[in-house]
């Protein structure tokens, strides 16, 4: 069955909970499963959960010729980047740089934080207004259409020099039995920071801009890395991982273990992205849709849960610095003759998915709006 935009994509009925009145439920599948009925915060409305029916047949892209300079193989790049981001904003890459076995330990190693006891991840709950920390279900924003997952998230930034924020949050949050692994993810984020910077450019190169354009905002941004773990559930069919909804960072480079669960918004219908081994899902967020003057796309996306396995991936969230501008450039304005959003930092933008609205596919225009009037 499928369902026109009109009806699925409707902006959401939530309100962002107000921290003076949250309860006292947490998170704790294994128990709730064991209940006769899952809670109804959980329960998602029928609308959004109409089953994907079909493969997203999104380009899978080898960055090597790229890394290499080779200026055919970069142009081949940035046409099928193009062709992705003028559709539905979302590709694949591989050979991009980032060594498998370091991929491999950090799909893994986010086990032994998700395995320890509900008591000791609470120790180090996310506090309101920031963004490290752990999260169960997102209790601490949200009253209903709850998401079915858990997530740990620290803050990466790009220009820290040789300060090794990630590894330091690791051991002095969780102790010096994760310092280890906090260095692990240190090593991860580095080397996808230059993935991204990497990626930036050929999406200038893509939109015939400058190609540093894009590089030289983004190289004292930071980023916001989460580790995610969807546990299996037994009512699949009525939860969601993640509901629908377009990302508000610039950019994200996701990479998913082999079990099914991200899906796109295309042509009328959910599609699922295909998990390709060592491979990174890239995909336009709502910053880089204005940073394009609207000419690429930020897709609705969500996460679904299976009844039987657990399902973890890895998300990198590339965003400005705080009080950078987002401005596309002149020339992209001069090509369509005029703005399509007007200026706004992304500290603005940041503060209105946190604190006012729960980031659907209409946030961009809705924080336009929202802007006006405040």
């Amino acid at each position: 069955m499928e369902s026109s935009a009109s009806t699925l994509l409707m902006p959401p009925s939530v309100e962002l909970k107000d921290q003076r009145k949250q309860g006292t439920m947490v998170f704790d599948s294994s128990k709730m499963q064991k209940q006769e009925k899952l809670p109804t915060e959980f329960i998602w409305p029928d609308a959004d959960l109409i089953q994907a029916q079909q493969e997203l047949n999104e380009p899978l892209i080898d960055l090597d010729g790229f890394f290499k300079g080779d200026e055919t193989a970069t142009a081949h790049a940035a046409e099928l980047i193009r062709m992705a981001c003028l559709n539905h904003g979302f590709f694949q890459v591989t050979n991009h740089g980032v060594n498998l076995d370091l991929i491999r330990a950090a799909q893994e190693d986010m086990e032994a934080f998700f395995k320890l006891p509900l008591s000791r991840k609470l120790t180090v709950k996310k506090k309101a207004g920031e963004l490290s920390g752990y999260s169960g279900a997102h209790m601490d924003r949200y009253t209903s259409k709850l998401p079915w997952k858990e997530t740990l998230s620290f803050v990466y930034r790009y220009d820290s020099g040789s300060k090794p924020m990630v590894a330091d949050y690791f051991k002095t949050v969780l102790g010096e039995d994760f310092e280890e692994i906090g260095w692990m993810y240190q090593k991860y984020c580095d080397a996808l920071k230059e993935l991204s910077l990497g990626i930036m450019q050929l999406l200038a190169i893509s939109l015939g801009v400058d190609i540093s354009y894009y590089r030289n905002l983004f190289e004292d941004g930071y980023s916001i890395m989460r580790c995610n773990s969807y546990p299996p559930c037994k009512e699949a069919g009525l939860v969601m991982g993640t509901g629908p909804h377009c990302d508000p960072v610039a950019l994200t480079i996701l990479h998913q273990d082999q079990v099914k669960g991200l899906e796109v918004f295309v042509d009328n219908k959910w599609q699922s992205v295909k998990p390709r081994p060592g491979a990174f899902v890239i995909n336009i967020g709502d910053t880089f849709m204005a940073l394009s003057n609207g000419e690429y796309k930020s897709c609705i996306h969500r996460a679904v849960v299976n009844m039987d396995k657990e399902r973890r991936s890895l998300t990198f969230f590339i965003s400005l610095e705080d009080d950078r501008v987002v401005s596309p450039p002149e020339e992209l304005i001069v090509r369509e003759g005029q703005r399509k959003y007007p200026d706004f930092k992304w500290s603005e933008l940041l503060e209105f998915t946190q604190k006012h609205y729960r980031p659907n596919n209409d946030t961009l225009q809705s924080f336009v709006e929202w802007r006006l009037t405040a």
